[in-house]
This record gives C-alpha cells, structure tokens and sequence, in this order.
C-alpha cells in the first residue's frame, strides 16, 4: 500500500513540476523544476521494479540540469538565469498540438491490444539487455567508452596552451596577472 501511495505521490508531483516549468519566470527556475519532475519520474520508475531505468534517468538528469545552470550562471546575459522571462509561445498552437497528442496516446492505450508472453522475464534484466545490445563484445565496448574518455579529457589538455597557474604564477606570487591579451581580466 506504501508503494502504490508512494507512486502516485511521485507521479502527481512529476506532472506538476513539469507544469511549473511554464509557469516559473526564470530559466534557473524552469530548469530546477524540469529537474525535479525529472527525478519524480525517475523515483517511479524505481517505485515499479525498473531500477536500472530509474537510476540512469535521476542520474543523468541530475547531471545535465546542473550542467545547464552551471552554463546559465556563466553565459547568460541576465544574472544567473533569474531575470523575468515566459516560456510559452504559440499558446493555442501548442495547447491544439499537446490536447491531440493526449487524446491519440489515450486511445491507443484503450484500444490496443496489449501483448502477453508466456515466457518468464529473465533473473538479470540488466545483464540480458547488455548481451542483446552488445553480444559478446560487452567488454571491448566498455573499454572503448573509457578510452574514448581519456581521449577527449587528453584532447581537452593539450589543446590549452595556459595551466591553471599561469596567470598569477607557480606560487600565485604576481599582483597583477601575466594575460597574452591585455583589455580583459588583467591590467
């Protein structure tokens, strides 16, 4: 009874941060708010037994959101993503656009058909997606995936021609900072 409590709490508050993203006046606002019904999704998600799914959708929202806000802070002309704003253009566009799309899944989830197996789901669902994705190269992929890793952080630090030091020098002992281009942060 918990759970299915817990579930429908998740679900309802999911659909109504994801409202408050059209609702907040700022895009710090939105993305937190896009966050939070991301990460109710997710916690339904675990809440029916997908908890790979469930994992991977809090983890990498939780990522990305904060990235997005990380990016905001730096380069948004406003302060920090925080200046009055709307997120609604094309209202009746948008509102005819998203009614039809409700009223077409709703009907194909009444009327369809649903499929049964009469096969048992396997004891590992991660492990047989992994070996249906991959076959047997799991491993190589994985490997390859951290190589590909080193190779952008390795790509990423050699294309920088200035340490994190050089400004201020080895022991931050200049006043005023040593910058190649004069006019920005330096004198």
């Amino acid at each position: 009874m918990w759970t299915e409590l817990a579930f429908w709490v998740c679900a309802v508050g999911a659909v109504v941060t994801g409202m408050l993203v059209f609702r907040v006046d700022s895009m710090a606002r939105a993305t937190f708010s896009l966050l939070a019904s991301f990460v109710l999704t997710g916690v339904t998600l675990l809440l029916v037994e997908l908890a790979y799914l469930g994992t991977l959708v809090i983890l990498m929202m939780i990522m990305e959101m904060l990235v997005m806000v990380v990016f905001m802070l730096m380069y948004m002309m406003n302060p920090a993503g925080l200046m009055p704003m709307t997120m609604l253009h094309n209202r009746k566009g948008s509102l005819t656009i998203a009614a039809g799309t409700f009223a077409v899944l709703t009907t194909g989830i009444l009327l369809i058909d649903w499929p049964s197996t009469p096969t048992r789901p396997p004891t590992d669902p991660t492990t047989s997606l992994g070996e249906a994705l991959m076959g047997q190269k799991m491993l190589v992929m994985m490997v390859l995936g951290l190589a590909l890793f080193a190779t952008i952080v390795a790509t990423v630090l050699l294309a920088t021609h200035r340490g994190r030091y050089d400004r201020f020098g080895d022991e931050l002992e200049r006043q005023h900072p040593a910058d190649p281009v004069q006019g920005g942060t330096g004198r």
